[in-house]
């Protein structure tokens, strides 16, 4: 048997921006209002390593809903709340800003013993890049962050970059500020999952 050599890893080709982030498939709003839980509002932009926008990012966020239960996830007795399903996609705009309107997450088991402080989990894909990109927003102003198992491998010095911080009071709820820089000074930290 021969083995063949492996395809070659491409970016992300021309299609990206009407294939991928056309009004169709966007979901910025994840919690109508019948979804259980308190409102946030989630606003950022996407920087390069220059610090410049990108404007054809396209960002995908999934969480739990207030009770700390994933949509899909049969594993516990809480009843789902069948107004919320935890997943949203949305593209960076010419400023490279994109926003997000949901619920606070509630904590998830990270094993039998510990819980995770209330997360979103997010998956970056822009031109330029092979892979997506994994990282979690954390909400600045939750004390169980102190105790997050995962959060607290990440170097102090490097946890802002998973915090959103809150920014102002809005119909929306709080609103949280959350930028994602893609490189270089600032980096946001990304997870290799």
């Amino acid at each position: 048997m021969t083995r063949q050599p492996l395809t070659a890893s491409q970016t992300v080709g021309p299609f990206f921006h009407d294939g991928l982030l056309c009004a169709e498939l966007h979901r910025n709003t994840l919690a109508p209002a019948e979804a259980v839980g308190d409102r946030v509002r989630i606003e950022g932009r996407v920087l390069d390593g220059d610090g410049q926008v990108v404007p054809d990012a396209l960002i995908e966020i999934w969480q739990a809903d207030h009770q700390g239960h994933y949509h899909h996830s049969g594993t516990d007795d809480l009843p789902l709340d069948i107004a919320f399903n935890g997943f949203g996609r949305t593209g960076t705009d010419a400023a490279g800003a994109y926003w997000f309107e949901t619920i606070k997450p509630g904590r998830v088991a990270f094993d039998e013993n510990t819980l995770q402080s209330p997360h979103i989990c997010v998956a970056v894909l822009a031109r330029g890049l092979l892979n997506h990109l994994y990282t979690r927003i954390y909400f600045a102003d939750d004390p169980a962050n102190a105790e997050d198992p995962v959060l607290r491998r990440v170097p102090v010095e490097r946890q802002r970059t998973l915090l959103a911080q809150p920014d102002s009071e809005g119909g929306a709820g709080v609103v949280y500020r959350f930028d994602i820089v893609l490189q270089g000074a600032g980096e946001t930290v990304f997870f290799n999952i």
